[in-house]
This record gives C-alpha cells, structure tokens and sequence, in this order.
C-alpha cells in the first residue's frame, strides 16, 4: 500500500495549509521559502488538488475516480468532489471526534472497530449515506485508547450534518453536507479547471 511519509508540518507549509485542519494543534515556526514566487494558474490548481488529497488522505488513483464519479453526478462537479470526500467513513469517524486525526480515524476503521448501522465496516472510503447510524463496536468502547481520544478531542465541535453520542461511541448521520458545511480551506473550482483540461 502506498503510503506518504513527508512530515505533516513540512507538507502543510508547502500546501500553505494549517495543520488544525488535520487535527493536529502543532504549529511550524518556519516559513515557506518561495512564498514569495508568483505562481502560475497551472500551479494553483495543482496545490489546491494537493491540499484535498492531503487533507482527507486519498492517493491520486481513487481521487481522479472521485472526481469522475462526481462528474456524472447531477449538480456542481466541485461540490460533489467535496460532498464525496467529506462523507467517507474515516473522515465521519474524525468529525464525530473518535479520532484526532484523519489517519488515525482510518487506523481505527481498518481495525474493525467500527460498526455502520450495525454491521462491521473495514474499509475507509466507504460511502456514507443519511440515516446511517456509525458507532465503534461494543468490545472496543471500554478501551483506554478512547478515553485518551476523548479527552483530546472532546471541546472540537461536531458538524451540524452529523448527530454525535460522545458517551455512547455513536454518531448518526442526520444529511449529506453541503458545501457550505465543510469547512475544508480548498477550492474545488480550481482542482474542476484542472481536471477538465
């Protein structure tokens, strides 16, 4: 499996990106270098396709299949892009606040620790659909490691499309986002110019 091992602060600086959005409270004291480059429009599409793989932690293979199943879908093809990477399971996991970071989240799916409407899901890209009722699994609930995760994440609000039980380890999800409930600094206009080049 591939798997990128840039370290996250250095990759934020170069994806002009706050590392908060990952989970992660650190702060990098330096700067980017080139900052000060202007860079071409070829360049702002790549970084901003750069700053969603990176974000959610999706590899350029299923991304482009992402992306053209949200061009076949009705609507905005950008926002479906968003909508779609938003509502994968790993990232559902993170949002409830099961996970600090995304990559954690995944380690905990990929684990079978978690149960979708009841049955156990190991595959982190799994859609999720409104109505879906997401838990972590009655045997995994009383490990310390979620009372660890607990206490970490518990003040980061849960989005207004999810409805959260921190106590029970359970989260339904009440709608689909849309745009405007993500809050993810990606223009997805930008990576729809590039991909329909």
């Amino acid at each position: 499996m591939a798997v990128n091992r840039t370290p996250v602060l250095k990759r934020c600086r170069s994806l002009d990106l706050d590392p908060t959005f990952l989970g992660y409270d650190k702060k990098s004291n330096r700067t980017n270098a080139r900052s000060n480059k202007k860079m071409s429009e070829y360049g702002l599409q790549l970084r901003e396709k750069q700053k969603a793989k990176f974000i959610y932690g999706v590899l350029e293979k299923p991304f482009r299949n992402y992306y053209a199943k949200a061009d076949r879908m009705k609507g905005m093809t950008g926002e479906n892009l968003m909508v779609m990477l938003e509502s994968r399971l790993d990232n559902v996991i993170f949002r409830l606040a099961f996970a600090r970071t995304r990559k954690e989240a995944r380690q905990i799916v990929i684990h079978k620790h978690v149960l979708v409407n009841g049955k156990p899901v190991n595959v982190p890209s799994y859609l999720v659909k409104a109505g879906d009722v997401v838990e972590i699994r009655e045997k995994s609930k009383s490990l310390q490691r979620y009372k660890d995760i607990l206490e970490v994440t518990g003040a980061r609000l849960v989005p207004e499309w999810l409805d959260c039980d921190q106590a029970g380890l359970k989260g339904t999800v009440k709608q689909l986002p849309s745009r405007e409930m993500i809050d993810v600094p990606v223009n997805e206009m930008l990576i729809v110019e590039l991909y329909s080049k």
